[in-house]
């Protein structure tokens, strides 16, 4: 860990006083509200907008995977291009993904039985369906963060460390890990838990990640920061897969880095600083993209880049009946009426 003098105190473990942050609108009707919390970031590093909880600590899953990206290649992680954005994906399982995970393991020299994530099937549905039908099993291969665990594995084999145990929070690898969380973040770590994957996973705030997201996206060329963005912008689909939104947000706007994470989680960075972070409360991925498109207009981008990602129509009967809107305080042109 970091010497904590030049830290902020980790974030409160408490529950987050989240706000609404997008109404499900069904004939005019308030159907649902999506509560969460939303922080939008100027680019000298202000908070031009928050919603909800931004310093209240929680767990950013994988949009926390940049970061650890960052930290393996300041621990000697020799790649770059796409598969450095493989090694920050949570990629969807298609077979440029596998092929990519596989090679990185051959760098390493090491068989693919040296991965300890978990056994999945692919994350998107289209190549996951085509994967039962052809009668496969789940893989910790297919598995959408193994092109991040083939890069651990390659970073402590690099360093000398075990390899068995590059998951136990107390190996030299996560701890380097930690190091660079708090160091991106600019806070001390609230907590450590597991991810879905198996690795650690450290809790921060809301604000903390944006913050992060920020230092990646402004770094000096050449550092490691400035190449996982590089790689991650010159490759979306190998950090997400064909068809994702992250993918395609970062082609809708020059120079967005994007990163998804599970339980309703989404950060973003422009190279000049601004950046988003959003958390939907109840991890609803409908919601995500909308508020996330919403915070990234109110950030300065223009929504005309932005339209594809207002949210999937409601429907009913098969005709278009509703929609999901983001709160007022996130789109102020928003029209006080529901229709």
């Amino acid at each position: 860990m970091t010497d904590g003098s030049s830290l902020a105190a980790a974030p409160a473990v408490r529950e987050p006083l989240h706000a609404p942050v997008a109404h499900l609108i069904r004939g005019g009707v308030i159907e649902g509200i999506h509560y969460g919390s939303v922080v939008v970031l100027a680019a000298d590093g202000g908070v031009e907008l928050q919603l909800g909880d931004i310093e209240a600590a929680f767990y950013p899953r994988s949009a926390l995977k940049p970061v650890q990206a960052v930290a393996m290649l300041r621990a000697g992680l020799p790649l770059d291009g796409e598969l450095l954005s493989l090694a920050a994906a949570s990629h969807s399982g298609e077979e440029r993904h596998l092929a990519g995970t596989r090679r990185i393991l051959e760098l390493a020299g090491l068989a693919e039985d040296r991965l300890r994530n978990v056994r999945d099937l692919p994350f998107d549905p289209v190549v996951r369906e085509a994967w039962v039908r052809e009668g496969r099993l789940p893989s910790r291969l297919a598995q959408n963060c193994s092109g991040k665990h083939a890069a651990m594995l390659y970073t402590a084999h690099l360093n000398g460390w075990s390899l068995d145990d590059y998951l136990d929070p107390a190996h030299p690898l996560q701890q380097a890990i930690a190091e660079i969380v708090e160091d991106l973040t600019g806070q001390a770590i609230a907590q450590v838990t597991v991810d879905g994957c198996g690795a650690p996973l450290f809790s921060v705030s809301l604000h903390g990640l944006a913050r992060a997201a920020a230092r990646i996206t402004t770094a000096a060329p050449g550092t490691p920061e400035a190449r996982v963005a590089d790689a991650m912008r010159e490759h979306a689909e190998m950090a997400s897969g064909s068809g994702r939104d992250v993918a395609a947000l970062m082609r809708a706007v020059p120079g967005l880095l994007v990163k998804d994470g599970f339980e309703g989680v989404q950060v973003a960075a422009l190279p000049d600083g601004r950046a988003v972070a959003v958390k939907i409360a109840d991890g609803a991925d409908r919601a995500r993209v909308p508020v996330a498109a919403a915070a990234l207009a109110r950030s300065g981008v223009d929504p005309a880049a932005l339209a594809e990602f207002a949210g999937a129509p409601l429907l009913g009967g098969g005709a278009v009946v509703g929609h999901i809107r983001p709160a007022r305080a996130l789109d102020p042109r928003t029209h006080p009426t529901y229709a």
